[in-house]
């Protein structure tokens, strides 16, 4: 925050960019109809456990192998963002499957050496939660959609409301750094 002589402040936000998959249906198909079939021991861990959920579960890429082409569309993106060229990057992932009910606490992704953080949509029911971005005093709410992908830095605080509907909400998030 800027402070000017009289002590007020001039806020700004983080930057947060965002991008679509062209043929999102089809290909998220294919991910949800693999994710139904997964069963606990498919998942080679388990974070955050916290509103009677893991948030975070993760998952060998070539499980579902749908997932590569979702990563392979944002890592482009993300070196883009960073300015970063053809230096190894680094992408980590997991799922967030929230349901009727449940809520994702506010958080960051500040851990390790992370230069910018994601999320692409794979179900969004409609009512299943916005994405709240709370960067200081200023917050931003997203409506999500399948199909949309959102970068942000990793230190910037965010959440996702309580699903009312009747049905899932899944994303993949994602990290990505110096690799």
């Amino acid at each position: 925050m800027t402070t000017t002589e009289d002590g007020s402040g001039l806020w700004t936000a983080a930057v947060v960019h965002g991008g679509f998959r062209a043929d999102a249906e089809r290909i998220n198909r294919r991910i949800l109809t693999a994710f139904a079939a997964l069963t606990e021991a498919d998942f080679s861990r388990r974070t955050h456990f916290l509103g009677g959920r893991f948030e975070n579960l993760y998952l060998d890429r070539d499980r579902i192998p749908e997932l590569g082409i979702i990563l392979d569309q944002a890592e482009p993106w993300a070196r883009e963002i960073l300015g970063w060229g053809t230096t190894p990057l680094r992408c980590g992932f997991w799922f967030n499957a929230q349901g009727p009910g449940q809520a994702t606490s506010e958080h960051t992704h500040e851990e390790f050496d992370e230069l910018l953080s994601g999320v692409y949509y794979l179900s969004v029911p409609e009512h299943s939660g916005d994405l709240i971005l709370r960067d200081g005093r200023l917050s931003t709410r997203i409506t999500p959609e399948a199909g949309l992908f959102l970068f942000f830095p990793p230190s910037l605080s965010h959440r996702v409301e309580t699903n009312r509907s009747d049905a899932l909400r899944l994303s993949l998030a994602f990290n990505f750094g110096p690799g």
